[in-house]
Order: C-alpha cells, then sequence, then structure tokens
C-alpha cells in the first residue's frame, strides 16, 4: 500500500479518534466531577456525611470500572442502540466510551479532593461559607492541578479504549490497525497507526503535565493566608 493510499485512510481514522476521545472525556469531566465530589462529601467527615449513600455510590462506581471495556461494549448494545440508533460507528463508540470513563474519573476526581487541607475548608465554614461554597472555592480550585493530571490520564485511558473499539466497527486508529494491519497484513500501515497513537498521547501527556505543574507553582507561590483572604472577600 502506497502513502497516498495510506494518507486519506490515516486521516479519517485520526478525526474519528479525536472526534470520540474528544465528546467522551467532556461526558466523562461533567458526569464524574460532581460523582467524585459526592463520595467525599458524603463520606464518614465530609460535609453531607451520608454513609449509606457514599456506599451505594461507591459500590456502583466499583462494578462499573470492575468491568473490560469490551465487555462493557456489547452489555450497552440496546442502551447504546436506544441513544444513537446503531451500535457501530463512532458516535455509537462514545456511549460506552463515556459509561466506562465516568467512574474511572470520578475516582481520580476523589483521591484529587481528598488532598485538599482540611484547615482550608474549616476556614472558609468560620467565614460562614456553606457547602457549596466550600466546593466552588476551595475544594475544586485546590485540587484542580490534580484534576487536570485526572483529566490528562483518562483522555490517555479513552484513546486505548477507543482503539478497543475499533475492533468492532467504531472506526478510528483500531480499526485501520485491525483491518489492514492484522486482517490484509499491511504492517507498514499498522507500525505508522502505533507511532501515531505514540506521538499523540506523548503530547498530550506533556500538555497534561505542563498545565499541572503550572497551576502547582501558581498555588504553591500565593501560600495560605492570601488564598483565605480571596476565601473572605468572595464569601
Amino acid at each position: 500500500m502506497t502513502w497516498s493510499e495510506m494518507r486519506p485512510l490515516l486521516e479519517q481514522a485520526c478525526w474519528d479518534t479525536l472526534y470520540m476521545v474528544g465528546w467522551s472525556t467532556l461526558i466523562a469531566v461533567v458526569g464524574g466531577l460532581p460523582l467524585g465530589i459526592l463520595l467525599v462529601l458524603t463520606d464518614r467527615g465530609g460535609l453531607l456525611q451520608n454513609v449509606v449513600a457514599n456506599k451505594v455510590i461507591g459500590q456502583i462506581v466499583n462494578i462499573a470500572r470492575s468491568l473490560p471495556f469490551i465487555i462493557l461494549m456489547v452489555a450497552l448494545m440496546t442502551f447504546t442502540r436506544w441513544i444513537t440508533g446503531t451500535t457501530i460507528g463512532r458516535e455509537a463508540a462514545i456511549v460506552p466510551l463515556a459509561v466506562g470513563a465516568i467512574p474511572f474519573f470520578a475516582r481520580l476526581v476523589e483521591t484529587a479532593v481528598r488532598e485538599v487541607d482540611h484547615g482550608l475548608v474549616e476556614a472558609v465554614q468560620a467565614m460562614g461559607g456553606n457547602t457549596w461554597t466550600v466546593v466552588r472555592k476551595v475544594l475544586v480550585p485546590e485540587s484542580l492541578p490534580s484534576l487536570i493530571s485526572s483529566t490528562t490520564t483518562t483522555i490517555v485511558a479513552l484513546i486505548g479504549y477507543s482503539a478497543m473499539a475499533g475492533t468492532v466497527g467504531a472506526g478510528g486508529l483500531g480499526d485501520i490497525a485491525i483491518r489492514y494491519g492484522y486482517q490484509r497484513f499491511e504492517t507498514g500501515l499498522m507500525w505508522i497507526t502505533v507511532a501515531i497513537l505514540a506521538v499523540v498521547i506523548s503530547l498530550i501527556q506533556f500538555a497534561g503535565d505542563y498545565a499541572a505543574r503550572s497551576l502547582h507553582r501558581r498555588g504553591a507561590h500565593s501560600g495560605p493566608a492570601p488564598k483565605l483572604r480571596l476565601l473572605k472577600a468572595a464569601s
């Protein structure tokens, strides 16, 4: 296969992969961020302590995370058809990608939020701040570097998931690698696909690490006193 034949296939595959990963990442962040924060707030000693709710939510998250992605795709076929009207193609792949990524990202959010200094939470409460104020002014801003790292990890995982989705007709780079690289023995095309995935993942990881480090340095330079003054002014 010549480069002129490979190029349109690779361009379409790259666009399909970015489309699937982009939308599923957005849905994962929108669904996983509040879920992860809720796991922290409802835990023992949390601002909304509710042990029963915490256990139920935690168990649902654990079950969803325990399913291998290929099994999750099959299990969600009826739901996917109900949402998108089909079980193949990039739009259909977004459904299991997002469903699999939400609990994954929620656990990362939970870990990030738990690292926030509890003294800042107590300070905001002493100023009369309610739970929403604590979440908006302390938990999310203070955990932002870790949240960016968590988002980066989720995007990298979703790229791997999207490659698996390609094996069942979702399109993307995984589909190219299977149909042409494996089934038609186009080894050159397969290695080009591997190289593209490696470059894309490296760039995403670099950008995510750079953004997280920049925010962490900015937060470290500000110190706790300016933060408390800003929180007091905002409350």
